[in-house]
Parts: structure tokens; sequence; C-alpha cells
């Protein structure tokens, strides 16, 4: 087996794919984001949605997790889940978040700070309605974050669900599912350079506006 103290030191990329400068940033930070991520999905990056979402809960202990992106526009970045996850307990108790997009084969980073609010009905229906059967089926079978005895009582409960909407052609949304939005105060986009003198614009709320700055890396 490799020693690994040895391997990690040395473990490095030059970063020399691309550079970001004033003059070509979008106008706004949510078209920018959205050019990057149209430049991922054209990329073929695996899950080009996926963003780390970090929380803290009320003693302030930090914990992560992987969502996927599935809205955004000027009020900010949503993604859905259970009610009653542990990331949701946090965001009920600090109503604060943030979240990165680590496109690494692009060598570029976004990263997202900002207030959160809960996704209203009729947002979260439109993109209920759009998920297929079996992931609707598992939101309502699946008790997010509780400790459960094993497979066979996930299993059971999908069973269960399975047989309790079996027919309905639509399955209602799940009182205890819904969205998150994060409306940003900060977003961030990261461009690797070489020598580690990477290129960081920031767009920053200063509530008379959005201010554009650049970050020494």
């Amino acid at each position: 087996m490799p020693d690994v103290n040895i391997a990690l030191p040395a473990m490095r990329v030059s970063y020399e794919a691309g550079v970001l400068d004033e003059s070509s940033l979008a106008g706004t930070w949510h078209e920018q984001l959205r050019l990057w991520l149209d430049e991922a999905i054209e990329a073929k990056i695996p899950e080009p949605n996926a963003m780390v979402l970090a929380t803290a809960d009320r003693e302030g202990r930090p914990s992560s997790r992987t969502v996927l992106l599935k809205g955004l526009d000027d009020r900010g970045v949503v993604f859905f889940t259970n009610y009653t996850s542990n990331k949701s307990h946090d965001l009920l108790a600090t109503r604060y978040a943030s979240a990165t997009f680590p496109w690494f084969s692009m060598q570029r980073q976004v990263s997202i700070r900002g207030g959160v609010e809960k996704v209203n009905a009729a947002e979260t229906a439109e993109y209920w309605n759009s998920r297929p059967r079996g992931s609707q089926l598992g939101a309502w079978a699946s008790p997010q974050s509780r400790v459960v005895t094993g497979r066979n009582t996930l299993n059971s409960a999908l069973n269960s669900v399975r047989r309790r909407f079996a027919e309905s052609e639509q399955i209602p949304v799940p009182p205890h599912w819904g969205g998150w939005r994060i409306r940003p105060e900060i977003v961030e986009f990261w461009q690797g350079r070489e020598d580690r003198m990477h290129d960081r614009l920031r767009f920053r709320d200063n509530r008379d506006g959005w201010k554009v700055e650049r970050l020494a890396p």
C-alpha cells in the first residue's frame, strides 16, 4: 500500500484552463452563474448542477452535503428536500446557508452565501410535478435523516407507499417536503490560474446594488 503521507504533499495540478477578468463578467451574478452552468453542461461535467450545501445548527456546528440546483433567477438558487431533514432543521434555526459548485475539470468554482427562505407552494408543486414517479414515491417513503433499523425498513416503507398510491395517476406533494431558496448576499466566481494566483471576482450586495470586487487568491 502506498504511503499516503508521502503522496499527499506532492499532489497538485497546474491551473491553466482559463482566465476571469472584470471585462468578461456578465452584468449580474445570476447571468454569470447561468453562463458558467451552461458551459459546464456543454463540457459534459457529471451532475453540473450539483452544489455543496453548508449549514450550521443553533450551536454553530457546521455540516455539509451535496444537493442539486433546481431553480435559478435573480432571487437566488433553489433546491428541494424534506423539511424534517437535518439540513432543514439547520436552516430553520439560522436562516442562513452557503453553497459551492465545484467544477474541478474546468478549474472553476462558484460560492454563494446568504439568507434562506422556503419556496412557495406553487413553485414547489411545479417542480414536484416534473419529478419521476419513483422520486415522488421516495419522498413520501423516506423519513430523511432519521435512524432506521436497516435497508429492509426503507424497502418496506417504499412498498407501502406504492400500494397507497397505486390507483393515483398524480401523486400529491408531501406536506413535509418542498424547496429552499438561498438569497445571495455574496457570489464569488473562482477561476484557477498558474502559480496559485487565481482569479476571484465577487458580486457583493451592498444594499444600494451589487458591487463587483476582486479578491486576492
